[in-house]
């Protein structure tokens, strides 16, 4: 799965969980406070003033590191 701006969260998570981590560490909260967001990656960057670029990079760069 190539991860990009559209990609949803629940997706993303359902494929790989480990990767919360990466938004836990850019301080996107898509399941800290227990209220999950189910929006696409480019929403919840956007709605936390993130940029959206950095997200992706990191979540891609991870991802592959873990194949």
């Amino acid at each position: 799965m190539e991860i990009t701006k559209d990609t949803k969260i629940e997706e993303l998570l359902n494929d790989d969980p480990a990767l919360s981590k990466i938004f836990i560490e850019l301080g996107l909260p898509c399941l800290v406070c227990g209220e999950a967001f189910w929006g696409t990656i480019e929403e919840l960057a956007h709605q936390n003033n993130v940029a959206v670029d950095k997200v992706i990079r990191e979540l891609n760069k991870r991802k592959k590191g873990n194949r």
